[in-house]
């Protein structure tokens, strides 16, 4: 497949007939040779459905849970050549008996293996109603099991990443996303969905290794307990996140499959894989609406730059290149942030309330016609009064437009009002030419600026905090006379350009900007850690949503800001998606369950309403101990995690990590940096402020007193740090520990 849209970029401005159509057909084949590039080490495909009714489904009895029963996820030679032998045959067995004409239009596209919205949601059923008490199985789309095993009864599909075809365009590999595929997830022994075995493969870099049968209609089921599963999610982590579409489960498939309409919140303990969920939505969302996001567009919103480049291989491993990735601030780069101010003036600067300062001080600069207008046009002479001008102001105020267009659609009214007039007198209908004129002639220009003057949103903002006067009128009632004295600069600079604004002042000047004028949307907004995003920011991300949906995903306990959520339903409301589901993922898959526990003592003192998580591994490690020497205690555990396979990472404060760094250096430990996940070094060293969302095989924590003291919500901070580890979690300090964790480490 790859060869062949390699060959055909090569000869596309061969083909063409015209240069503009050169340019898009070569843009085209671009992004398809990049849709589908690959890593040879992962496999295209990791299961096989067979259905009721199958040809040869006796052949799976050889393929039993002893003969891949393994933790390394390797077997005998002869389990190897069956199950190679097999999946051959199975591929033959898949063209031959015709799988093009099962009645799934959705997996037989062209190579792009997507389907248009129309297709790929005929077979579908309507999505319920969202309310707070829906469960993410109300969310999805699914059709019912009757109908999975009436479309496909006796037939057999292999489950991969990516959608592969032959050479004739046959299928041989279905992609995950597809309706069929969801069998996959979702089957299970109560609910077989027509599913008669399903088979998991193990691979070891791209090379088959075991293979593991479920008979469903022999009420054999596995779930957790599969060691191919276990396999993969245990699988080392080394590089940037990977994609899950092997090990998803039932309910986060639920999730990944809600409906383009459904704006979901999921409130995710740690290793639940909220993150993959949101990334895989994204996908399975773009697999669905092609070209309707293609040109709405997808937009992914992360904390910082090291989560961004962490989790940035996922979508186009699924064969999706074109996604915008950002954080809130580069959303809302208008101007440069060149200062820092006192917390609480931050804080203050975020609150929502500041949404109803900037929305008077806007409505605030409309004045009162006071006096007519007259417009000389050679010999004659046009005027309109008092009374007209005045009710052209107010109906345009009242449409409630954004204030830019308001003050187009003023001066559009008082040039027609000028028309009608010109054409009385004349008989004829002015020129373009002449319209304009009138639009930008002096006694029209002059009545705009003292009823509807022309505002930048930097200006606004500037005007607002230079001038006590122009504020108190702006936030009469809504903040205190001391809060205002927070607001207003000393000293001011003599220009907007010239301001030192700072990051809280950008979202001010952001939600000016939505006052002033309209900024485009996405058709989806995926927004992860989103506990930490203020009121004025989550107003921000709903300006760029409005037309579009939401996934939001985080988890209040981990909420580092001052200003980070405390209740999901008021983050929602500031998103402009107060119906939203609220769904809460609490079974974790990759945080061992003695680093669960461990971190779990924080949870009553972080005053969050969110249940404990669980875990449902029982390996991995934990070592809390005390030491006399930091920094040599520390080079030493991370010598003994190089000796096991994975990535290690060690997380202290900020102010920690220079010296830390320096210490590994000198006993010849390489290190890399939290944003550069395609390094080659396996220790990377992570100040604890930017260690959210990212994961290591075996985490270091040093000095767990201090990432407590660095902050006002230092304790979040330490469940964050607690959190991040796969595998082992070795806590290393000299300070007493924080008292949630006192009595526990003491036992």
């Amino acid at each position: 497949m790859r060869e062949r849209a390699e060959s055909l970029f090569a000869t596309g401005d061969q083909v063409a007939g015209d240069a503009y159509a050169a340019e898009t057909l070569g843009r085209t084949l671009a992004r398809r040779v990049a849709e589908l590039a690959d890593d040879p080490t992962t496999p295209l495909f990791f299961g096989r459905l067979d259905f009721a009714g199958a040809p040869n489904n006796s052949v799976t009895d050889s393929s039993t849970t002893d003969n891949s029963a393994t933790d390394t996820g390797t077997t005998d030679n002869s389990t190897t050549d069956n199950s190679t032998t097999d999946n051959r045959t199975t591929n033959n067995r898949t063209t031959n008996t015709g799988t093009t004409n099962t009645g799934t239009v959705e997996d037989r596209t062209t190579d792009s293996g997507t389907a248009s919205s129309d297709t790929a949601s005929s077979g579908t059923a309507s999505s319920g109603t969202a309310s707070d008490r829906l469960t993410a199985s109300r969310l999805t789309n699914d059709p019912t099991a009757s109908d999975t095993a009436g479309d496909h009864h006796g037939r057999r599909y292999h489950v991969g990443r990516r959608h592969v075809t032959d050479e004739r365009g046959e299928p041989l590999v279905l992609d995950w996303r597809a309706p069929v595929s969801r069998s996959f997830y979702r089957a299970s022994v109560r609910d077989p969905q027509g599913v008669a075995v399903r088979r998991r493969f193990g691979f070891s870099n791209g090379v088959l290794t075991s293979f593991e049968d479920e008979r469903l209609d022999r009420g054999e089921e596995f779930g957790t307990t599969s060691r191919i599963l276990a396999a993969e999610i245990e699988r080392p982590r080394v590089g940037p996140m990977r994609d899950i579409v092997a090990t998803i489960q039932p309910e986060q498939d639920e999730l990944v499959r809600a409906d383009l309409a459904d704006s979901i919140c999921v409130q995710g303990a740690p290793g639940t894989g909220k993150t993959a969920v949101g990334l895989h939505r994204a996908a399975y969302l773009l697999y669905l609406h092609r070209e309707r996001l293609r040109r709405a567009g997808v937009l992914i919103v992360g904390p910082n730059r090291a989560f961004l480049s962490y989790i940035a291989a996922v979508l186009p491993a699924l064969g999706e290149v074109e996604v915008e990735q950002a954080t809130v601030e580069e959303l809302i780069s208008r101007v440069a942030v060149r200062a820092v101010e006192a917390p609480e003036v931050a804080a203050l600067k975020h609150d929502v309330r500041m949404a109803s300062v900037l929305r008077r001080a806007v409505q605030g600069r409309i004045g009162t016609p006071t006096e007519s207008i007259t417009v000389s046009d050679g010999s004659f002479r046009w005027r309109i009064g008092v009374e007209p001008l005045h009710r052209i102001v107010e109906e345009t105020r009242r449409e409630g437009l954004p204030y830019g267009t308001g003050r187009e659609r003023v001066q559009a009214r008082v040039v027609s009002l000028l028309q009608r007039q010109a054409e009385a007198r004349r008989a004829e209908s002015p020129s373009d030419a002449w319209l304009r004129r009138m639009s930008r002639c002096r006694p029209v220009l002059d009545f705009l600026d003292a009823v509807w003057p022309a505002l930048t949103p930097e200006g606004l903002v500037h005007g607002l905090f230079s001038d006590p006067t122009r504020l108190a009128a702006a936030a009469d009632g809504l903040l205190s006379d001391a809060e205002q004295a927070q607001l207003v600069w000393a000293k001011p600079a003599r220009t907007p350009k010239a301001t030192r604004w700072t990051a809280a002042d950008a979202v001010l000047i952001d939600e000016a900007t939505g006052l002033l004028e309209r900024l485009s949307g996405f058709g989806h907004v995926v927004v992860d850690e989103a506990q930490d995003l203020s009121p004025m920011q989550c107003r921000a991300i709903a300006r760029r949503s409005e037309h579009g949906s939401v996934t939001l995903l985080g988890d209040l306990a981990q909420g580092t800001a001052p200003w980070a959520a405390t209740d999901w339903r008021e983050s929602l409301a500031h998103l402009g998606k107060p119906d939203a589901v609220v769904v809460p993922l609490t079974i974790g898959f990759r945080v061992p369950a003695a680093v669960v526990a461990f971190a779990n003592l924080l949870l009553p003192a972080l005053a969050v309403d969110v249940p404990p998580a669980e875990s449902l591994r029982h390996d991995g490690g934990l070592d809390v101990r005390t030491v006399t020497d930091l920094t040599s205690a520390t080079v030493a555990e991370v010598r003994a995690a190089l000796a096991h396979d994975g990535s290690v990472g060690v997380i202290a404060a900020d102010d920690a990590v220079d010296g830390l760094r320096a210490a590994l250096a000198e006993a010849g430990v390489e290190t890399a940096t939290a944003d550069d996940v395609a390094a080659a070094e396996r220790v990377t060293v992570v100040p604890a402020t930017l260690v959210k969302g990212l994961e290591y095989d075996h985490v270091v924590v040093v000095e767990p007193a201090a990432i407590v003291a660095a902050e006002p919500r230092g304790l979040h901070r330490l469940y964050v740090v607690l959190t991040r580890a796969v595998s082992r979690l070795a806590v290393l300090h000299v300070a007493p520990l924080p008292a949630p964790l006192v009595d526990e480490s003491a036992g």
